[in-house]
């Protein structure tokens, strides 16, 4: 009972709390209306900044209510912010106070073309955005049946578009002779599905990794594409104001000239740029004005080729997405300016040009609903076609063709340009808005429907859980890898272990090259050619399908040569991002025990997970060319399985073999105090199973081996002169204080072990 009345109260306190919130925002709305009203009011000869301000301003108050509310009743936010457009403009606001709309929102044009220039530039940061977050790679490994199912549901909704566009009364053109170029417009606007909105809404359902969800965004993907495309070239048409088949084929052979430049030469251009700038630059944020300044001059270079700009801001959000120095850091700094403050000016801006009041005509409104209806059923239409085709079962055509029913930003994006182009008038414009908001606020509880039909596959369920792991795992989500080593055999050994790790990944690597220490002999030197030769050549052992695609690229390495002390460089490149540092230096050991304290101090400038390599036995003499097999102590904690991917994510590379030892816990003193017996072959058999999932997960075959009753530190010792293991891979835990301490058994087999190490820290 006094849990029940406590959850009571507290759900009270939310509910008053977010009460309080919005009163909040409703009082600085109406706190900005009133001196926004009456600067309005005043004599305006010139363009005013205050009321430019004040209209920024009030956009986003009312664009941020009403996306929250559509949001509480699972909408996009994004159609909250053309509702608050809707609202203030001549829909609504101006039909209850007309007076006090059109001093808010003047329709002069000076006035009108500051607003505009933000919604412009806003147009370039959505399709900037909406490119990088662009999952390339799921389109790639979807692109058969992604692209059945874009094709057939673009083709039967733009051949609908263009018929309607034909059959319009002249009455609702904006210029008749050019009656072509809207029944273009009109038909790419009912084609195309909004891929933001798609993503969202399979994002929230938590859909996204399902096949169908997957099969969903990569066919809005192709169908945003192929619509940008259409866009350019059907405003290259428009501009001409007739079909000139040479501006026509000039664009045209533009467009695809300028696509595969970017796909072949800017990928590797845009990714150089940004990591050339992230690791030159000293100030701050430099990789978003990198950013900005590449979507700018893609956005001319197609405004050059005589199409719209959007598609090379597009473009170059498809190459920022694919560069391996955009962190999620980056991204998330750049979308927070776009969708805080573009999206709500823009989409307010497009719901102020709407005026619903047109739909009072009942001749507009037949033509209107009619609108919706011709768009809904081509694109479901086309898409259950497509899917069909793809050989999909009839459920999950079914949520194929609800799930791309959404039009949304990318439609009011389009009307936006044809009404500035003069293809479409204001009453076509405000019909393609009401087609947009309609099909994308039925889009959700239809594919809610439908995706609970949708039963779940054997090979469905374990990719999910292969997917899952992945998310969970350390080496799957290592984007960058730092590697400080000097001229010694333990040196030498660090980078080709670095560069098997970082050839499993395609990671992105940096060597540097400190002091030399103890050289390696004469006869080794001229053959293994320097720590970027070694790396490179054992990035090289990758198996072909590992790196994601990215198997047919070089390794990315860059090496640096530092005359500054260690710490110092270490420091200093660190500031750049690096998820892994892997130090192999001359002296490991310090003479008195424990680590020497140049390794210290280069692990004290790093803040992150560390790999600290020492070369013994074979690898001492040879640390290129001895090879590997490899011990791995697992216990099943965090430090010890972050340990133990590393070893077979290398072992998969060298295709070595690999022992996973767990050594049993009934000979310390805190196991003497549990009942012996069947409990701990529970532990045991429950903690190897997981060292051979992780391990099926990489494709690598362990051997697992179990020792009781022996101290860790020479069970592990004894395991590897048995099992004549050269390496032994151990996750270590630093301890407090000024030394670099990683625990008893780590010490002891820095002090006593035969064979290499490779301590990794988290």
């Amino acid at each position: 009972m006094i849990d029940r009345k406590w959850r009571r109260s507290n759900h009270a306190r939310r509910s008053r709390g977010r009460l309080c919130a919005s009163g909040a925002w409703l009082a600085a709305g109406a706190l900005l209306l009133a001196p926004t009203a009456a600067l309005a009011a005043g004599p305006q000869p010139q363009p005013s900044e205050p009321l430019f301000l004040a209209q920024i301003l009030l956009l986003l108050i009312v664009g941020r209510l009403f996306g929250e509310a559509m949001q509480r009743l699972g909408q996009p936010a994004v159609m909250g912010q053309l509702l608050a457009g809707i609202v203030l403009g001549p829909s609504v606001l101006g039909a209850a106070l007309p007076q006090l709309q059109h001093a808010l929102f003047p329709m002069g044009h000076g006035q009108a073309s500051m607003l505009e220039a933000v919604s412009q530039l806003g147009i370039l940061m959505l399709l900037l955005l909406t490119g990088m977050e662009t999952d390339v790679a799921l389109v790639s490994r979807l692109r058969r049946a992604a692209f059945s199912i874009s094709v057939t549901g673009i083709g039967v909704p733009f051949l609908c578009g263009f018929a309607l566009g034909e059959f319009l009364p002249e009455s609702t053109l904006p210029r008749p002779e050019l009656r072509l170029i809207t029944a273009l417009f009109l038909g790419t606007a009912l084609a195309i599905s909004s891929v933001k909105i798609v993503a969202v809404v399979v994002r929230e359902m938590d859909f996204m990794r399902r096949t169908v969800g997957q099969l969903i965004v990569a066919s809005a993907i192709i169908d945003d594409t192929i619509g940008w495309i259409l866009v350019a070239v059907i405003s290259g048409l428009a501009l001409h104001g007739r079909v000139d088949l040479g501006a026509l084929g000039f664009s045209v052979l533009g467009t695809l000239l300028f696509l595969a430049a970017s796909y072949w030469v800017g990928r590797r251009w845009v990714a150089a740029v940004i990591r050339w700038s992230n690791d030159n630059f000293v100030s701050e944020l430099p990789v978003i004005t990198v950013i900005l300044v590449i979507m700018g001059a893609l956005a001319l270079i197609t405004y050059g080729i005589g199409v719209q700009m959007v598609l090379g801001a597009f473009v170059a959000g498809l190459l920022v997405g694919q560069s391996p120095i955009l962190t999620d850091h980056i991204r998330e700094q750049l979308r927070g300016l776009i969708v805080a403050l573009f999206m709500p000016v823009f989409f307010g801006l497009a719901g102020l040009t709407a005026d619903l009041r047109i739909l009072g005509n009942p001749a507009l409104l037949l033509v209107t609903a009619g609108l919706v209806l011709i768009a809904s059923l081509g694109k479901f239409g086309g898409a259950f076609l497509g899917g069909t085709l793809a050989k999909l079962g009839h459920r999950e055509s079914l949520a194929l063709a609800c799930g791309m029913n959404a039009r949304g930003s990318t439609e009011v994006i389009i009307a936006t340009i044809g009404l500035a182009m003069g293809a479409l008038n204001q009453a076509l414009f405000t019909m393609i808005v009401t087609m947009a908001v309609t099909t994308t606020m039925v889009m959700p509880p239809m594919l809610r429907w439908a995706l609970r039909r949708l039963p779940l596959g054997r090979e469905e369920r374990e990719r999910l859980e292969r997917e899952a792991f992945e998310a969970r795992g350390f080496v799957a989500n290592l984007e960058r890898l730092l590697i400080a080593v000097d001229d010694s055999g333990n040196g030498r050994f660090a980078s080709r272990l670095a560069g098997l790790l970082a050839g499993a990944q395609r990671m992105p690597t940096t060597i540097l090259e400190l002091t030399p220490g103890d050289p390696l002999p004469a006869a080794l030197r001229p053959a293994d050619g320097g720590a970027e030769a070694v790396l490179r050549d054992a990035a090289e052992q990758a198996p072909p399908d590992a790196g994601a695609g990215k198997e047919r690229e070089a390794a990315d390495v860059t090496t640096r040569r530092n005359k500054a002390p260690g710490r110092e460089a270490v420091a200093r490149e660190a500031r750049k991002g690096y998820d892994l540092l892997m130090i192999g230096i001359a002296q490991t050991a310090a003479r008195d025990g424990g680590f020497d304290l140049e390794i210290a101090r280069l692990a004290g400038s790093f803040d992150g997970p560390l790999g600290i390599v020492e070369a013994r036995g074979p690898h001492r003499e040879d640390p290129v060319g001895a090879g590997l097999d490899i011990l791995v102590p697992f216990t099943g904690s965090q430090v010890s399985r972050r340990a133990f991917e590393i070893a077979v994510a290398i072992a998969r590379s060298a295709q070595a073999p690999v022992t996973a030892l767990y050594v049993s816990a009934t000979a310390t003193q805190d196991a003497r105090r549990r009942p012996p017996g069947i409990r701990f072959r529970r532990d045991e058999d429950a903690v190897l199973r997981e060292a051979v999932e992780i391990a099926e997960r990489f494709q690598v075959t362990i051997r697992t081996v179990v020792r009781r009753r022996v101290p860790v530190g020479d069970a592990i010792e004894r395991q590897a002169s048995r099992g004549r293991h050269n390496l032994i891979v151990l996750g270590v835990s630093p301890s407090g204080g000024d030394t670099l301490f990683f625990g008893n058994t780590a010490m002891d087999l820095l002090e006593r072990a035969a064979c290499s190490l490779l301590f990794v820290s988290s």
